[in-house]
């Protein structure tokens, strides 16, 4: 299941703080800016919302991380989730199955970041595309969502990075009129 939320000014910060668990606050007061504390409040809550509504818990969840970081529930080792986060949105999806995600607002690119990310095909697509930025922001979410997925994050090698995607399953959606876009990449 994906939650959604693109209204990251709409809520009081300082009372939202309360409802975090004690690792979740602190991990939230480390960021600098606020924007930041925003989106972190903002995908801890969209994940209580989502384990509410999925699965019944009400206790508010806490992380152990994997061995590239990704995190995990402590305690229930059968709940996938991941969170992502832009200037525009907050996204989190769970499942029974692993899962990957990420969300990413559009706007201008270079063309030597998209050599650097892209293969040959990948760089074709998005020179051919009547809006290469949207192109290139549905590739871009579509390989971090993929390396979320498998716990890998961002590699050296971006351009293979969707080598293997017969192997999964990405279902993309693209909010333009609010200026974001997110992919989720799931196992088959």
């Amino acid at each position: 299941m994906v939650y959604v939320d693109d209204h990251i000014n709409d809520f009081d910060l300082l009372a939202a703080l309360d409802l975090l668990s004690e690792q979740r606050r602190e991990q939230t007061l480390r960021f600098k800016h606020e924007q930041g504390r925003r989106t972190c409040v903002l995908a801890y809550r969209l994940l209580q919302r989502a384990l509410q509504q999925e699965y019944g818990i009400t206790a508010k969840p806490l992380f152990d991380y994997g061995e590239h970081g990704k995190p995990v529930l402590t305690g229930h080792p059968d709940i996938h989730f991941n969170l992502s986060h832009c200037r525009e949105a907050v996204v989190c999806a769970v499942g029974n199955r692993p899962i990957g995600v990420d969300v990413e607002s559009v706007g201008r690119y270079s063309e030597s970041l998209v050599r650097y990310t892209m293969n040959d095909d990948e760089q074709a697509q998005i020179a051919a595309a009547e809006h290469p930025e949207v192109a290139f922001i549905r590739l871009w979410t579509m390989k971090e969502a993929r390396l979320k997925l498998t716990g890998e994050g961002i590699t050296n090698d971006l351009k293979t990075a969707l080598a293997d995607s017969h192997r999964y399953r990405f279902t993309t959606v693209e909010r333009l009129d609010r200026n974001y876009i997110y992919t989720v990449c799931e196992e088959r």
